[in-house]
């Protein structure tokens, strides 16, 4: 079976669509997905939907672009807000440099915060980063993220960054992206970095994989993504769909499956 590890179906847009959803993801033996919390005024609604639905997880905390100060968050906000059974993870956090520009100390000061967050609550860190690769490296080092353990979602990095944060004991997790023609570099580490330390993911609504590029995404689509993966490694499917199931389960350690 399949976990989606990191997706947002939690979101307004797929009301109504829900049931062909889940009943596309069973089609595809996709048995489970991460709802992940971008903003503390949207938290409410995740920790409802992933409680209102079987092997349905979610985390708590604020995307680095999220610039509103109602969604700034304390340490013990975030600690107490993840005592939820159905609370994995603390995130999504980050760096995100593509669409802001310096100064960005309060990017910085919010990821260290939620690992420290992390850290106390002994949940992992799902890392958003983008244009910020020592950066996040150095943050996750300077706080030490091994001690929670983390995964870089939606990996965009190269081979430097993923062999640092395999290192560092961290996951790292594959979108669509790694079905793109041009994504040469991607591919080139998820064909190599060793299997038990990647996940699949759609971060849907976004990055459909090929065939489906450029249309909305869903959960039930992390197939075609573990599909390049044992492409990519010369393996079986059922390989990818085991070894990242595992590892799901392995990392949010807290997330009970329901058969």
């Amino acid at each position: 079976m399949l976990i989606d590890s990191h997706c947002h179906i939690d979101s307004p847009e797929f009301v109504g669509e829900l049931p062909r959803i889940f009943s596309e993801m069973e089609k595809n033996n996709v048995k489970g997905a991460l709802t992940v919390c971008c903003a503390l005024r949207e938290f409410p609604r995740c920790l409802s939907f992933s409680k209102s639905h079987k092997n349905i997880w979610c985390s708590v905390g604020v995307h680095p672009s999220t610039d509103d100060d109602i969604s700034e968050a304390t340490i013990g906000e975030l600690v107490a807000l993840s005592t939820d059974e159905k609370v994995v993870g603390i995130g999504e956090c980050g760096l995100d440099y593509y669409y802001n520009s310096e100064p960005l100390d309060w990017q910085r000061e919010r990821f260290a915060l939620h690992i420290q967050a992390a850290r106390k609550a002994n949940l992992p860190v799902i890392v958003h980063s983008r244009d910020a690769n020592e950066d996040t490296m150095r943050i996750l080092q300077d706080n030490h993220a091994e001690e929670c353990r983390f995964v870089l979602h939606c990996f965009c990095g190269d081979q430097k960054m993923a062999q640092v944060a395999l290192e560092m004991g961290g996951y790292i997790s594959f979108s669509g992206i790694v079905t793109f023609k041009n994504a040469v570099d991607i591919q080139s580490v998820a064909s190599s970095i060793p299997l038990e330390r990647i996940l699949v993911e759609t971060d849907c609504p976004y990055l459909a994989p090929v065939p489906f590029r450029g249309k909305r995404n869903d959960p039930s689509k992390v197939i075609y993504v573990a599909k390049k993966i044992a492409e990519l490694r010369s393996i079986s499917l059922e390989e990818v769909e085991e070894a990242t199931t595992e590892n799901f389960f392995r990392l949010f350690s807290k997330a009970r499956y329901e058969g």
